[in-house]
């Protein structure tokens, strides 16, 4: 075969480092995003943050005598009445992060016109419109582990170096839970390695003292044992309380079935009485050691605030989400264009990167704003009336509006939430396949599953509601649900079937 040369014209994409930092940046969390923010301010020089009461206002030099203004930019909040589309410089990157049907050539001139400050959101709010209960400002908590707690209460304890070995043994083979998870048996054989013949009794002993430790009813062996223990540690002279202990000791397993009539005649106790021994026996705890956690607490911290301002509501991003960052006027003036040595060449292209990471950060910013902004909109019926208000929404419908790719909408709604009146919500939260109605309209799954919860709440609990039932109420307010659909959307609302339902009245 001859080789020969063609010439041949065609279009392909290049994923860039920079589209890929403006990607990345937008499935970020707001902890993520800080966490990316503090690297980037350790490991480039040229980005510095603003704090709080600094000037927002300056300006850096470009290496040939021109002044590029490092404001912020004219308004990053908007109005579900009265919301304007702006078509700044920063359309180009957003849309190429939400569609990809283009790539970035050539990296941009160091002179480039850009605002050089990146701001997290508007300038404070005045009085008036501050979030109940504080800056969201984020606090690693700090917490020790169930096995940690159980020792600090042993070595308060008065045990022998012996019997303290044995409680050694016994704490290490407690569970989360609080259970104890390894036979006395095989305690004792692994302890007899250790300390010589060690008696079963003396495990029992030592195991008594550890499960009356806190919480209550730790290293019990079993569910009955666990609430016994706590019932034990109950005053005395409350009513029925014997025959709650032997409930637990005798007859729990008719509990279990809610055999209530035979539960009755086995604890001799009338039918008025037999709710009350119940409900003193639900109050105990079956997993204590839940009560000690070592799990670190994470707040919450909303990327969106939702505010009713008279007849409209007022979107913003959060100023307290984020740090605000913007490039150093004094670094950057020392560039100079017609250098090409080693160190300017850095120099030079740490402001580059700079200038990339503020820029991908006000996309980030704005594209953001403009979802939340449409999901309002969309939503004003769940934000003035509830769950039940809320309308059928995919991420399509907030793609078309807004002229981007779902799978941008896809990212921008993970891990970001939305302070409303209502609560915090992930914007994810607001998005919900949807069932027909009669009258030929849609009606979302939200909406369908806060009417369940609220049949199941106003239902006889004598005669629970079974699904079919449910399914025909909703028919009768318009909406067709089928009967597997009603105990899908129960089971994810962890409400008990009909016949677990049932209690006495």
């Amino acid at each position: 075969m001859k080789q020969t040369l063609q010439i041949r014209l065609g279009q392909s994409l290049t994923m860039t480092p920079q589209l890929q930092q403006a990607i990345r940046l937008l499935q970020l969390s707001t902890l993520d995003l800080r966490d990316e923010i503090q690297q980037a301010l350790d490991s480039n020089p040229m980005l510095e943050s603003v704090e709080d009461g600094a000037s927002e206002d300056g300006e850096t030099m470009a290496s040939d005598g021109t002044e590029f203004t490092s404001a912020p930019p004219d308004s990053m909040t908007a109005s579900v009445a009265e919301r304007e589309d702006t078509h700044d410089s920063a359309m180009d990157l957003r849309d190429a992060v939400a569609d990809l049907d283009m790539g970035v050539g050539d990296d941009l001139p160091v002179d480039s016109v850009w605002e050089d400050v990146y701001e997290s959101a508007v300038v404070p709010r005045g009085q008036g419109t501050e979030l109940e209960g504080g800056d969201f400002e984020f606090q690693a908590g700090s917490s020790e582990s169930l096995r940690e707690h159980l020792l600090w209460q042993m070595s308060m304890t008065p045990f022998s170096a012996r019997d303290q070995a044995i409680a050694v043994a016994i704490i290490d083979a407690v569970n989360d839970r609080g259970y104890l998870v390894v036979s006395l048996e095989e305690i004792q054989e692994g302890l007899n390695a250790e300390l010589g013949d060690v008696e079963l009794d003396e495990v029992l002993a030592v195991l008594h003292q550890v499960q009356n430790f806190d919480p209550v009813g730790v290293a019990a062996r079993d569910l009955r044992e666990c609430m016994l223990i706590q019932l034990q540690h109950l005053d005395s002279g409350i009513p029925l309380l014997g025959k709650a202990r032997e409930l637990v000791a005798e007859h729990l397993d008719l509990l279990a079935n809610r055999e209530y009539t035979q539960l009755a005649r086995r604890l001799k106790c009338t039918q008025q009485e037999l709710p009350q021994i119940i409900a003193l026996v639900q109050s105990v705890n079956p997993r204590p050691g839940n009560l000690i956690t070592d799990r670190k607490v994470e707040y919450i911290i909303p990327d969106v605030i939702v505010t009713r301002e008279k007849n409209s509501w007022k979107v913003e991003l959060n100023p307290e989400a984020m740090p605000r960052v913007r490039i150093n006027a004094s670094y950057a003036s020392l560039v100079k264009r017609a250098d090409n040595s080693n160190d300017n060449t850095y120099m030079r292209n740490q402001l580059q990167e700079a200038r990339w990471f503020v820029k991908s950060l006000q996309s980030r910013n704005e594209t953001l704003l403009k979802v939340a902004s449409c999901i309002v909109e969309r939503q004003r019926g769940f934000l003035e009336h509830g769950e039940e208000a809320m309308k059928a929404l995919v991420l399509h419908d907030i793609a078309e509006t807004v002229e981007m790719h779902e799978s941008t909408i896809s990212r921008v709604t993970t891990q970001t939430y939305m302070y409303t009146p209502r609560g915090i919500f992930e914007l994810k939260y607001f998005f919900s396949s949807h069932v027909s109605t009669a009258s030929g309209g849609e009606c979302s799954a939200t909406a369908i599953r806060a009417l369940i919860k609220k049949l199941v709440a106003a239902e006889d609990g004598g005669k629970p509601l079974s699904d079919s039932k449910i399914a025909q109420l909703l028919k009768q307010q318009g909406i067709n649900v089928a009967r597997r659909t009603i105990a899908k959307y129960r089971e994810s609302l962890a409400i008990p079937s009909s016949s677990e339902r049932k209690r006495l009245i």
